[in-house]
């Protein structure tokens, strides 16, 4: 189930959600240290992280599910965002570079369906970026931020999950090891537990950051496999020879 855009603009306008803005832009950067000349598209709620690249893109576009619901973007100029189906985006084949995929994975009730869409806007050599809350963090227990909403996953789990819908991880990042707590103390922290966190505890992160690269030769379809059957041996009834009668007459 997506959650509602307005509770996810409340959010990032909180101290909270501006620490966490801070430190995933700075996870996304260093997978993503340069886009120059690159196309890059934002689905799910990517807003907050795509303002480092507006600059330096040859193009930025911001793609909203329906069911989420759509703000404009950015406030200070032409909006780039669109209100779209997930399982349908509005764009032609291989037209994309960089697809950022945020509060998506965890939320969306055709996952499957968006992940091909994914595959299919993508160029041949195109990059999709995965940020989402990771199952063994503190994060994902607490229902306060949109990170405690919608299924979180392990590594394995979101490898598996690209690898399935023909992507193949290729680099991996973690980030948001300060819990979240509205302490303004815990908060201004925040970079100090982010270097002792990748250092000593990085199975514990409040989000997973997955890169994956498409697979350009899987096939567009899974093929079930059909089980022979065995045939099976029916027994005919053996004809019934007539019984003989015993000839009584004349005895």
């Amino acid at each position: 189930m997506w959650h509602d855009v307005v509770d996810l603009r409340d959010f990032y306008e909180t101290p909270l959600g501006q620490v966490t803005r801070r430190m995933l832009r700075r996870g996304v950067r260093e997978l993503w240290p340069n886009v120059r000349g690159q196309s890059v598209l934002g689905l799910g709620y990517a807003t907050p992280y795509l303002r480092q690249f507006k600059s330096e893109a040859e193009r930025v576009l911001a793609f909203m599910p329906a069911s989420q619901g759509v703000l404009h973007w950015p406030p200070e100029g032409p909006g780039v965002t669109t209100l779209i189906d997930e399982t349908e985006l509005p764009l032609p084949d291989l037209s994309v570079d960089l697809v950022l995929l945020v509060h998506g994975v965890e939320s969306s009730e055709y996952l499957r369906d968006m992940l091909r869409e994914v595959w299919r806007v993508l160029s041949s050599d195109g990059r999709l970026l995965v940020v989402a809350p990771n199952r063994r963090g503190i994060w994902a227990r607490f229902e306060r931020t949109p990170l405690g909403w919608g299924r979180p996953y392990s590594q394995n789990q979101i490898s598996r999950l690209l690898r399935d819908n023909m992507f193949t991880p290729t680099r991996r990042g973690r980030s948001l090891f300060v819990p979240p707590f509205r302490s303004r103390t815990m908060l201004r922290s925040a970079p100090a537990w982010e270097r002792i966190g990748l250092r000593w505890f990085p199975t514990f992160s409040g989000v997973l950051l997955v890169e994956a690269a498409k697979q350009l030769y899987a096939p567009s379809v899974r093929v079930e496999r059909r089980r022979l059957r065995r045939p099976m041996v029916v027994q005919l009834p053996r004809p019934v020879r007539p019984v003989a009668r015993a000839d009584t007459e004349g005895r």
